[in-house]
C-alpha cells in the first residue's frame, strides 16, 4: 500500500512539473542553508503575473519558498526633547537638549522659526551626562539650512552615531539666532535598505513646449517602482515638478527632482532628490514629464525605470540547488508554511538563474472544463434548434385550436 502511495504522488508531481512550459536551472555556491534567487525580465513575461506559477523541484519533492519584496523597511521612535540654556556664548549660539526621555537616538531634528531670510547654520554636537561637567565627547558637525525663500526647501535634522548620552550641546555659528529656537525632536531609526534593480528600458526624449517627456516600454508584465534621474555633473541647481503617466494618460506617479549644491555662508550644502515613486505599474508604456517652467530642460545623463528586487527565499535541500519550473497559467499559487512564518537570514546565499529553458517534459494540461464550455457552439446550436422546435409546436397548437373554433 505504502508503494503505491509513493507512486501516486510521485506521478502528481510529475504532471504538475510537465504542464510548466519553462525551466531554469540554479547556479552557485549555497550549500545546505537559506539561498535566494532575483526575479528577471524572462520571469515576468512567461510567468502568471502574481509568479503563482513557480515550483522549484528537485526531483524529489516541491521545495518550499517565500516571495519577498526587496522594499526595506525602517522602525523609528520620535520624542520631542527639551531645549535648555539657550543663549549667545563667544559670538555662536548655544544651547543643551535633555535626552533622558530616550534610552538610545541617532537622530535629531531642530524645530526652528521661519526665518526672515536665507539661513545656513553650522552645527557641532557634543555629548555628555553631566550637564555641567567638561568631559564632552564629540558626535557630529554638520549643516542645516532654511532656503525656502529661495525656493531650495530646507533640512534641519542631523544624524548621530548610536548614543546614549543625557545631554547633547549644540553650538551654532551666529546664523542661527537663539529666538528662531521653537524646539526639538530626536529619533532612534533602525533601517534596512531597500534593494533596487534597473529595467532593460530606454526612455525616448522629446521637448513638447516647455516639458521634457521621456517615453518607456517597460519589459512585459514587469513591475515598475520608481523613476530615476541622474543629472549631469554640469547642470546647476535646480528644483522640477515630475508627473509619470500611464497609456491612458492617467496619474502614476508626482513629485519632484532637485538639487542644491552651493556654499552659504561660508557653508556647504548638499542635496539631491533623484527619484520618483511609480507603485507597481506593469501595464505597459508610460511616460515620464518633467515640468521646466520658463528655465532650460535639465542636462540628464540618464532617465532609468527601477523595481524593487523581488527575492525567492528557500532553505537548500541535502539533494542540492532544485530546479525553478514556471509557465503554468492555470495553476494556482501555492500555500507554504514556510512563507507563512518566514525569517530571512541576512547571510542567505545569492544564486544565479541560468537563461531560459523550454521544459523538455511539458504536455498541455488536459481539459477539464464542463462539456458545455468545451463545446459552445454546439451547446447554442442545441438551444436554437430547441426554440424552433417549441416554436413549430406552439404554432401548430394555435392553428389547432383556431379550426375548432
Amino acid at each position: 500500500m505504502k508503494f503505491i502511495v509513493t507512486l501516486a504522488l510521485a506521478a502528481a508531481l510529475t504532471a504538475s512539473i510537465s504542464y510548466s512550459k519553462y525551466v531554469r536551472n540554479l547556479q552557485g555556491s549555497a550549500g545546505n542553508k537559506q539561498a535566494y534567487f532575483v526575479i528577471d525580465e524572462a520571469i515576468w513575461a512567461n510567468a502568471r503575473p502574481d509568479l503563482g506559477d513557480l515550483r522549484l523541484d528537485p526531483g524529489e519533492q516541491e521545495v518550499p519558498y517565500a516571495l519577498q519584496v526587496e522594499r526595506g523597511s525602517s522602525e523609528t521612535q520620535q520624542v520631542s526633547v527639551g531645549v535648555l540654556q539657550v543663549g549667545t556664548v563667544g559670538g555662536n549660539t548655544q544651547f543643551f537638549l535633555d535626552m533622558s526621555r530616550l534610552a538610545q537616538y541617532d537622530h535629531l531634528e531642530l524645530q526652528l522659526k521661519n526665518p526672515e531670510s536665507s539661513l545656513v547654520a553650522h552645527l557641532e554636537i557634543d555629548g555628555q551626562d553631566d550637564l555641567h561637567g567638561n568631559r564632552w565627547s564629540k558626535l557630529a558637525q554638520t549643516v542645516i539650512y532654511d532656503l525656502q525663500g529661495d525656493d531650495l526647501g530646507s533640512n534641519t535634522q542631523v544624524r548621530l552615531p548610536l548614543s546614549s548620552y543625557r545631554y547633547l550641546r549644540i553650538v551654532a555659528d551666529g546664523s542661527l539666532q537663539p529666538s528662531l529656537i521653537k524646539g526639538a525632536k530626536a529619533y532612534v531609526r533602525q533601517e534596512e535598505e531597500a534593494v533596487w534593480r534597473t529595467l532593460p528600458a530606454s526612455g525616448q526624449r522629446q521637448e513638447q513646449n516647455r516639458d521634457t517627456v521621456f517615453t518607456f516600454t517597460p519589459p512585459k508584465n514587469a513591475p515598475v517602482d520608481r523613476v530615476e534621474f541622474l543629472a549631469d555633473a554640469t547642470q546647476p541647481n535646480f528644483r522640477r515638478p515630475v508627473e509619470v503617466r500611464g497609456g491612458k494618460d492617467e496619474t502614476l506617479g508626482t513629485g519632484e527632482v532637485s538639487r542644491v549644491h552651493m556654499v552659504r555662508a561660508g557653508q556647504k550644502i548638499d542635496f539631491e532628490q533623484a527619484a520618483i515613486a511609480v507603485n507597481g505599474w506593469t501595464m505597459g508604456a508610460l511616460r515620464v514629464i518633467i515640468h521646466n517652467g520658463d528655465d532650460r530642460p535639465l542636462v540628464l545623463q540618464d532617465v532609468r525605470l527601477q523595481q524593487y528586487e523581488r527575492r525567492i527565499y528557500f532553505n537548500v535541500p541535502a539533494t542540492g540547488l532544485p530546479h525553478v519550473y514556471y509557465g503554468d497559467d492555470r495553476l494556482e499559487p501555492p500555500t507554504y508554511d514556510f512563507a507563512k512564518v518566514f525569517l530571512k537570514n541576512p547571510h542567505a546565499a545569492p544564486v544565479r538563474l541560468s537563461p531560459e529553458e523550454a521544459n523538455p517534459a511539458y504536455r498541455e494540461r488536459p481539459d477539464d472544463r464542463p462539456w458545455s464550455e468545451r463545446h459552445p457552439a454546439i451547446l447554442w446550436i442545441a438551444i436554437v434548434l430547441a426554440v424552433v422546435v417549441l416554436g413549430a409546436i406552439a404554432l401548430r397548437s394555435m392553428k389547432t385550436t383556431a379550426t375548432a373554433r
